[in-house]
């Protein structure tokens, strides 16, 4: 019998054993002629930088922050940030383009023209505009905080951003926010550019997203659904069971990268001044110089964000899967 690595499979290790030290010796010939060329250009290199203060304020922050903490912390609550504007719009996303999705699988022409055209005009305007446009709505056209629209009871929306209830100081009252002469007060605030980039975020990604829903549902053969009919399924119970969870299957890994495209776009937030990763870690390029270490942490953040959203993608696909094969 041939052993285990006779043959094609011996070939086979041999080449990936000469890709990977190929792939290897390159990164340390590029490492080693880009320390070479910043020591003669007399360009510190290294990551302790990280560790030395940072000296800039951050203007937003769910997390404790002062301009002596390390810049490590600094983009520490620069990814914060980022996730916690990035997790919100993509929930918002999901359902909003999933109800689009659909609208645009409707028996009503007036329902499925305007979703039809709620895709086609977000789609073909930049992400950038958008952001821009609706941080110009947030800042300019509405009014001031001593004049605030009350959307429902004891929300508020104006110029200084969104003031929603929060937890009080004991942590069990909730704090109302209160309108007065000059400004709302009480309550958590949500500033002009958190909201502007949640809602260019949320409404452009949601119009992919219901493509996305719309071809999963479509790529479904149409004699799943009649069958399921003819054996006496109402239109609901045909889609729950028999619908769905095989237009999952087509869905989710198109979503999952419409997840990822929303959470890397949250670097255009500079434009309009909402400090995430990106924007912190420019500050301190700025700052310090430290362009290659800088370029760099942002690229590994992002690198084990994406690979944690695939896994996160790949551990649903097998739910899916295993809910489709219940009876």
């Amino acid at each position: 019998m041939p052993g285990p690595l006779s043959g094609r499979r011996l070939r086979s290790f041999v080449v990936q054993g000469v890709v990977a030290v190929g792939l290897a010796l390159l990164l340390w010939l590029l490492f080693h002629f880009t320390a070479a060329n910043m020591r003669e250009r007399g360009i510190h290199s290294g990551f302790g930088f990280l560790l030395e203060p940072a000296g800039f304020a951050i203007g937003e922050s769910p997390l404790p922050f002062d301009s002596a903490d390390s810049v490590l912390w600094a983009l520490v609550v620069g990814l914060v940030n980022t996730l916690r504007v990035a997790l919100p719009a993509i929930v918002v996303s999901t359902v909003l383009g999933t109800l689009i999705g659909l609208g645009r699988l409707s028996p009503n022409l007036l329902l499925r023209g305007l979703c039809k055209a709620y895709v086609e005009t977000l789609r073909n305007v930049p992400l950038l505009l958008q952001l821009l446009a609706w941080y110009f709505v947030v800042t300019d056209l509405l009014p001031d905080s001593g004049a605030a629209l009350q959307i429902v009871p004891h929300v508020f929306l104006s110029k200084s951003g969104l003031a929603v209830p929060w937890f009080g100081d004991d942590g069990a009252l909730l704090d109302l926010p209160v309108r007065g002469d000059l400004a709302v007060t009480g309550g958590a605030a949500l500033t002009p550019e958190f909201l502007a980039l949640l809602l260019g975020l949320s409404l452009y990604t949601a119009a992919y997203v219901a493509e996305t829903v719309r071809a999963g549902i479509q790529s479904v053969p149409r004699g799943q659904s009649d069958a399921a009919l003819a054996l006496g399924m109402s239109r609901v119970q045909s889609f729950r069971r028999v619908l769905l969870p095989q237009a999952l299957r087509s869905i989710i890994p198109p979503l999952t990268n419409q997840h990822l495209s929303l959470t890397k776009n949250v670097s255009l937030a500079v434009a309009i001044g909402y400090p995430d990763l990106v924007s912190i870690a420019d500050t301190t390029l700025n700052q310090t110089g430290r362009a290659a270490e800088c370029i760099a942490v942002i690229m590994a953040v992002y690198l084990i964000v994406s690979l944690l959203t695939a896994w996160a993608s790949t551990a649903l696909e097998r739910r899916t899967g295993r809910w489709a094969q219940r009876p």
